[in-house]
Order: C-alpha cells, then sequence, then structure tokens
C-alpha cells in the first residue's frame, strides 16, 4: 500500500477569502492556515495566525504543534486577528459603505443607494 500524497493540482489551492475564516478569527479563535493571497489577507504569520505552505502538511502540522504548545500565543494572535478583521471587514462600517460607492458609482445619482441609518 503507498502512502497517502499531498494534492499537487495548483487548481484545489483556495482562490477566495472563506467567511468561515472570517467568523473564525472574529471570536477570536488562533488560527493555523494556508499562506494562499486571500488567506494572506486577514492572517500576518506570527501577528494574527500562523501561515504554512498550502502543500506541505508537515509544516501545517508543525504551525498547529507550536499553538497548541502555547496558550498565550494563541490568545495573542487571537485577540490581534479580531481587531484587524473588525476593523477591516465590519459590514455596516466597512464592508456595505464600500459595496454602496461602488454602486452608485455604476447608476445615475437620481438612482444611487442610499446608506441605511445606524441603530
Amino acid at each position: 500500500m503507498s502512502a497517502i500524497q499531498p494534492i499537487t493540482d495548483p487548481l484545489t489551492v483556495p482562490f477566495v477569502l472563506s467567511w468561515s475564516l472570517l467568523e473564525s478569527v472574529s471570536m477570536q479563535a488562533p488560527i493555523v492556515a494556508s499562506g494562499t493571497a486571500p488567506v494572506r489577507e486577514v492572517i500576518k504569520d506570527g501577528k494574527t495566525g500562523l501561515l504554512a505552505d498550502f502543500l506541505n502538511p508537515d509544516e501545517i502540522a508543525e504551525k498547529a504543534i507550536q499553538l497548541l504548545s502555547d496558550y498565550k500565543l494563541g490568545e495573542k494572535l487571537g485577540k490581534a486577528a479580531r481587531a484587524h478583521v473588525v476593523k477591516s471587514y465590519d459590514f455596516e462600517k466597512v464592508c456595505l459603505p464600500q459595496h454602496l460607492r461602488q454602486i452608485n458609482a455604476l447608476v445615475p445619482k437620481a438612482k444611487a443607494i442610499a446608506l441605511p441609518k445606524s441603530k
């Protein structure tokens, strides 16, 4: 029986930022993630999480062991990651206003969508 080989097809590499990553980080969960471009938008290695090569299971395991062995590191990374996500991805303060600006740039001013008033 042969050993299991890692997937090396480049089409399997994540190419979008996942909502589950943002949700986990927003709850201060310490993260070990692949160092793919969309993930690097949120996770800065050693600052907001730990990154490993997507195709290197040994490196992923090493980073997971590092995180599981150091509670204080996980706590520090989780807090920093949450602060980054709240600042950069808050729906009402960041994402919705950006989307509405982009939409409104495409339509006549009379049809522009107003930003809902905060509660």
